[in-house]
């Protein structure tokens, strides 16, 4: 089966960790891609958010890291944009676990729009930033 989404080299941000951590990112769509197709949305959906809202904090942390350590000028904006990413898993979560109906598609549509918006822009941004200061 396809993928819903594939790696390609225009989303690299030209820093290998954060390109390696966006790639776990879109396997974690992917699976959950998988177990709609394969008509078991909710029983992986679950664990995917679990899975995403450990790995988004962890990669977060690893993000906000170089941005403190070079004084990356954006970083509040970038880090306020990262809680609400967060918070919106969490809430995705919380409303499956309540037992709401068709959170798999919208799910799907998050992680999807996210990817595309937050890591092709906003992540893009720091790119040049941190290459200056050795980190690639």
């Amino acid at each position: 089966m396809a993928d819903f989404f594939a790696w390609n080299t225009n989303m690299s941000v030209g820093v290998k960790a954060s390109d390696d951590d966006h790639k776990k990112l879109i396997e974690l769509l992917n699976r959950l891609y998988g177990g709609m197709k394969g008509g078991q949305g909710r029983q992986v959906v679950g664990k995917v958010l679990d899975d995403l809202i450990i790995y988004t904090k962890s990669h977060f942390a690893r993000e906000e890291v170089l941005f403190d350590r070079t004084g990356y000028p954006a970083a509040l904006e970038h880090k306020k944009q990262h809680r609400e990413l967060v918070r919106q898993a969490e809430e995705l979560q919380a409303r499956y676990k309540s037992g709401e109906s068709a959170l798999s598609i919208e799910t799907l549509d998050f992680l999807k729009d996210w990817l595309n918006n937050h890591i092709q822009g906003t992540d893009k941004q720091y790119s040049s930033h941190l290459n200056a200061h050795g980190i690639s």
